[in-house]
Parts: C-alpha cells; structure tokens; sequence
C-alpha cells in the first residue's frame, strides 16, 4: 500500500533501505512477487507489485519490472524497501501479555478485550503481535509473529501462539483438521426457548447488503463456507440467556453470526443486531477453554480462563449463572 502522508508530529520519514535476498528451494519456480511477499514479509503482495513496476528490484545485476517473471533458486538481488505504515507495524512494543502455559514450542495467552490481534488499517500499532514481538525476540522469524488463529478486537479469552515454525505449521494442521477444540462463553439477549442445546448449521459469507459485516448466506446465490456451532444454554431469564458456544469451524464472526440468527444477538454487538447493556459496551464473548493435543509432545493440553471482569459483573447484573460453563 501507499505510504501514508505526513502529518504534524509524526516521526520522521526513515530512509529507503536497500535488502538483499536469495530466493529458496522454497521459492523456486514462483512469480516474483509472490516469492518476494515469502522473502520480505513485512511489506504486503501488492505493494511489492508496486515497487517491482517502480524498478526498485535488482535480480543477477538486472532490474526486473515484471511481477511474472519467474525466479530460480539460487539466484541473488537487491530491493529497496520503501517504508509504509504496514511495513513499520512490524515492530516490538513491550506490553502485558498475560501467558498461561509456555513452553520451547508453544505459549498459551489471555488476550484482553479491545486488543487488536495483527495490524491492519487505523491499528498499525499497539497490537498483539507487536507485543508478542517484544516478548518473544524469535517471533520476528515467525508469520504473524506465530499467530496462528485469531480471535475479534473486543472478544476475551484464549489463543494459542507457535513459537517454532514447525510448531505453527503443525497447529494450523490441527485447527483446520478441527482437531483443536475451542468453547467460548457468550452473554445473549432474550429468554432462550425450546431445546437446552441445538446446533447451528448455517454458512457464512460476506452480507450483500452490508461489506461492512457477514451473514448467513445461500450459497447457491452468494459465496460463501459453511459453518457449525453448537450452542448450549446455562442459563436463562427474562433478561437474556448465557450460553457456551463450541466451534466446528471458524468462520469470521461465526459464533455472532449464528446467534444473531436464531433471534439472539450478543449484548453490546451493535454490527449484528445486539445492545450495550448490564454494563457492557463490547460484544459479550469470551474464549474459555482451549483442548488439543500437543503438536510435538502428544500431550493432551486443555486451558481455562475465567471471564474478565466486564463480562462476570453483566452476567450477574442479570442474574445468569455460568459456572456449569
């Protein structure tokens, strides 16, 4: 992407830097943007398309400016990285992150509501991954600084970080084997009726009418990937309902989505239909427990975290009992 423009008080523009690189067994055969995103990946696919068009990449003593041409192992050069918003957000900034289990492969954390988990735009910064790169010096090597699965800006609760490669590629095995079980506690308006549990099989897709947020979709009629929750009330009154929500896929919003579906939004989820309330002003959902087995010891793990304060102090404002969660 563009870089941003200069505003009053930024830091001062840094300087081109000039990075060379060889391409890998890894990157043999590939377009060259697509094996320079692998090579530099601090810097998004399509503005190395850019910088490539722009003559900013050299390959054996020669400027290349077709983002097709194919490379080969072995072969050496040089781009001038120009620095963007994006490229600069990979940076360390120390926070507290609060960890429950680390080990050489993997740590188990609690991110807090209101944390923004990768940059995008408007979160260049103060993100999870910026934290976990202060943390962990060996994130750096990482994609995604190790972030292997994401949870919502204003969702709680538990996620998993590889803190090896082999680790990461085994754990995004798992989850998309569903091999990693995750339950997640979620504070819902209106009285919950009929069946104490049912499962929500319903795909989901980006709203037609609305980019902005996703939907239940037809996929005969929209794209779209279909999705499955199973859904079990804990407790209920005239208030609302507390439920504990297990995922079987892990769509974009799916546990908001199938809930808003059958007629009962989260608390404070303004986007799908829910209302602040009993004192919350974010979407009331909270990853409780994570289940897997280690990916390099075969260990079976399983985690716990207790709902943060916000959430404990609504769910007994209206006087719902989630401990069987």
């Amino acid at each position: 992407m563009d870089a941003a423009e200069a505003e009053e008080g930024a830091d001062p523009v840094e300087a081109s830097e000039l990075r060379p690189f060889t391409v890998g067994q890894a990157e043999h055969g590939q377009r060259l943007d697509r094996a320079l995103a692998a090579l530099v990946p601090e810097f998004s696919r399509n503005y190395l398309q850019q910088l490539i068009e722009a003559g900013a990449v050299e390959m054996q003593g020669r400027v290349l400016q077709k983002a097709s041409t194919t490379v080969r192992a072995g072969q050496s050069g040089r781009i001038e990285l120009r620095p963007t918003p994006q490229s600069q957000a990979f940076r360390p900034e120390a926070m507290d992150i609060v960890t429950l289990h680390e080990d050489e492969h993997l740590r188990i954390i609690d991110k807090p509501a209101g944390l923004v988990v990768h940059p995008a735009p408007g979160h260049w910064s103060g993100t999870l991954l910026n934290g976990l790169l202060a943390l962990d010096p060996k994130a750096m090597l990482l994609p995604r600084a190790g972030i292997v699965h994401r949870l919502d800006r204003d969702t709680s609760g538990l996620m998993i970080v590889a803190r090896t490669r082999a680790a990461m590629d085994a754990l995004v095995a798992l989850i998309a084997a569903r091999e990693v079980k995750r339950q997640y506690l979620a504070l819902a308006h209106k009285p919950w009726t009929g069946a104490a549990s049912r499962q929500v099989d319903a795909p989901i897709g980006r709203d037609p009418r609305n980019r902005l947020r996703m939907a239940v979709v037809d996929l005969e009629r929209h794209a779209g990937k279909t999705a499955r929750t199973f859904i079990e009330c804990l407790s209920s009154n005239t208030e609302g309902c507390a439920v504990r929500c297990t995922l079987e896929t892990g769509r974009t919003h799916q546990i908001r989505v199938h809930m808003a579906s059958i007629g009962h939004p989260l608390v404070a989820d303004a986007l799908y239909g829910g209302a602040n309330a009993a004192g919350l002003a974010r979407q009331a959902l909270h990853a409780f427990r994570l289940a897997f087995v280690h990916p390099m010891t075969q260990e079976p793990l399983e985690f716990r975290a207790a709902p943060p304060a916000d959430l404990a102090h609504a769910l007994q404002a209206w006087g719902l009992d989630y401990n069987r969660a």
